[in-house]
């Protein structure tokens, strides 16, 4: 989750040796690191960049106050991202990145032989250059020779990007607030199921259910408007975001039961990266994951779910998740 449009939330701030990420998103609680060493400290022009060397977690990368990732929970999101869409498609070989910019989420489509082309759309050319200079280990991604990179606006690349050409579309964004949120309604939406083949499929980063759950209901009712196959809510554990759970919306034109990955994790050991085949063994995704990935605990299946209902005729009309 990183610089696809910018964000703001000045709050945040390291005290008395303690980053606390403190956000109107999240009411009455903040998440606190303890910081050993601040590495990299920058203004772009769109927002403020931090790199800090935490206690716990490594080095930990702050956009506007808001923790993008950690080295050691970066797996879980960068992983979950990029499988749950990918291992339920077969032979996949174009596909768009809208944000991005710290090349977790190339590192993780290198795993895929089939793909042929992937562009990556980042708005913030800092952000790309800080990833690189300390977080080598995702940075990589970008060594993939497939991979084309776009320095600009997400929403605008979508919107001109010729009909049916990407077989998925990754959108890993900054949290629906502030210049973001367009990244969440319905003509963006309608512009990447445009951009998407016919078995094509989007997945997006949505919100905690703990913390903003109506904010994701919105995301799905958006979601539910424009794609009329599947939509599906996901989450996977990250515990330097909020809660330490984070959401993932799934979506497709056509029906694809994606409980069901039609990719073996075993398939994903090996990257392809700067002309070279690596052995790069999965930190955090494998196919039992999945497929629990897209339970919901009950109180959220009571808010996020559309269920069956009947029509006039008494035929039973499905207007949702499967």
């Amino acid at each position: 989750m990183d610089g696809g449009v910018s964000s703001s939330n000045k709050s945040s701030q390291i005290m008395a040796g303690w980053f606390s990420e403190i956000n109107r998103m999240w009411p009455g609680e903040a998440l606190s690191l303890q910081v050993d060493k601040i590495v990299f400290q920058g203004k772009s022009e769109f927002q403020d960049v931090l790199v800090f060397e935490s206690r716990s977690h490594g080095r930990v990368l702050v956009l506007d106050g808001v923790i993008q990732l950690s080295e050691r929970d970066e797996c879980s999101y960068q992983e979950m991202i990029t499988h749950l869409p990918l291992c339920s498609i077969s032979n996949p070989t174009k596909v768009l990145v809208v944000g991005g910019g710290d090349g977790g989420v190339l590192r993780e489509l290198a795993r895929y032989p089939s793909i042929e082309r992937i562009d990556l759309c980042e708005l913030d050319k800092m952000v790309i250059d800080v990833a690189k200079e300390y977080f080598p280990g995702l940075a990589c991604g970008f060594d993939n020779p497939v991979v084309t990179l776009h320095i600009g606006d997400g929403v605008s690349f979508v919107k001109n990007a010729p009909p049916e050409t990407y077989d998925a579309i990754l959108i890993d964004s900054t949290d629906p607030d502030g210049p973001a949120k367009e990244l969440f309604e319905v003509p963006f939406y309608q512009a990447v199921a445009r951009a998407l083949r016919p078995r094509g499929v989007m997945c997006a980063l949505s919100e905690s259910p703990w913390l903003n759950i109506q904010t994701v209901k919105n995301h799905l009712d958006v979601c539910r408007q424009v794609f009329k196959g599947s939509v599906r809510f996901a989450w996977t554990t990250v515990p330097t975001y909020p809660s330490g759970v984070i959401g993932l919306v799934l979506c497709s034109k056509e029906a694809i039961d994606f409980e069901k990955p039609v990719v073996s994790d075993k398939a994903l050991g090996t990257m392809q990266l700067g002309g070279a085949r690596l052995k790069h063994p999965l930190k955090y995704y494998n196919s039992a994951l999945h497929a629990s990935a897209l339970c919901l605990p009950e109180f959220a299946k009571n808010v996020l779910t559309v269920k069956e209902r009947e029509d006039g005729g008494g035929s039973r009309v499905v207007a949702n998740d499967h």
